[in-house]
C-alpha cells in the first residue's frame, strides 16, 4: 500500500517555530499563513514633546525647564484637556563638558530636559495643542502618532480577514495538489505587540492645517498560522 505523500505549503512565513512544528507532523497536512488588514480613519492622536535647556548652572537649567513644562500644562488645563490624558517625565539633568586636546575636561554648563506626552481625543485640536506647546517654550517634538479609539473593532476585522485568507489559501492549495482539505489541526496565533499606526513628525515652527491629519489613514494588520489535515 502506497503511503500518501505529505504536502507542505509554507506561504510567506517568517515564524521559524511554526515551520519546524509543521515539519514534525507525521500525517498528511498543509500549513498556511493568513494575512489581513483593515484601513481606518484616525480619530485621535498622541504626541510627545520635549523641552531641552542648557545653562551655566544646574539650578538655572532646572528652573527654565520646569517653567516651560508648567506653563504648557497650565495651558492644556485651560483648554479642558483631562489630566488623565497628560503625563510628564521627571527632570533629566546632566553636566556638559568641553574636551580640549590637552588638559582636563572643562565644565561648561548643565543640560536639563523634560518630556510631556499628550493624548488628543479630538483630532481637530491636534495642531492647536502643538501651537500651545510652541508658545510655552517647548522646543522639540519627539513623536506624533495617529490612532483610532475603537482599535479592538478594527483589530477583530483584520483578524477575521487573516482567518479567511488562511482558509482560502489552504483550500486552493489542497485542490491544486489533488487533495481534500480536512479539519484544522493546529492554530498558531500571537497578537501583534503594537498596533501599526501612521506616524507624522512636525517641526515646531511649521504650520499645518488640521485636515492634513484628518485625511490620513491607518492600516491595521493581523496574521494567523494554521496547519490543516489532508484527507
Amino acid at each position: 500500500m502506497k503511503r500518501v505523500p505529505t504536502v507542505i505549503a509554507a506561504l510567506l512565513t517568517s515564524a521559524l517555530s511554526f515551520g519546524a512544528m509543521a515539519n514534525n507532523v507525521d500525517f498528511p497536512h498543509l500549513s498556511t499563513s493568513g494575512y489581513g488588514e483593515v484601513v481606518a480613519t484616525p480619530d485621535m492622536a498622541e504626541f510627545t514633546v520635549r523641552v531641552v535647556e542648557t545653562t551655566m548652572t544646574a539650578e538655572q537649567a532646572k528652573q527654565s525647564v520646569d517653567k516651560v513644562v508648567s506653563d504648557f500644562l497650565d495651558e492644556l488645563t485651560d483648554q479642558d484637556v483631562s489630566k488623565d490624558n497628560i503625563t510628564s517625565s521627571n527632570l533629566y539633568l546632566s553636566p556638559q563638558y568641553h574636551y580640549p586636546k590637552e588638559g582636563k575636561p572643562e565644565l561648561v554648563g548643565y543640560r536639563a530636559s523634560r518630556t510631556v506626552n499628550v493624548t488628543v481625543d479630538d483630532l481637530t485640536k491636534l495642531n492647536q495643542y502643538l501651537d500651545i506647546a510652541l508658545n510655552a517654550g517647548i522646543n522639540q517634538v519627539d513623536n506624533i502618532s495617529l490612532k483610532v479609539k475603537d482599535s479592538a473593532k478594527y483589530r477583530e476585522q483584520a483578524r477575521m480577514a487573516a482567518i479567511k485568507d488562511a482558509n482560502s489559501k489552504a483550500d486552493s492549495l489542497a485542490k491544486g495538489f489533488g487533495h481534500k482539505l480536512g479539519s484544522v489541526w493546529q492554530i498558531d496565533y500571537n497578537m501583534p505587540s503594537s498596533q501599526p499606526v501612521l506616524m507624522r513628525s512636525m517641526a515646531m515652527d511649521a504650520k499645518m492645517e488640521s485636515n492634513t491629519y484628518q485625511d490620513s489613514t491607518i492600516v491595521i494588520r493581523d496574521r494567523v498560522d494554521v496547519i490543516y489535515k489532508l484527507d
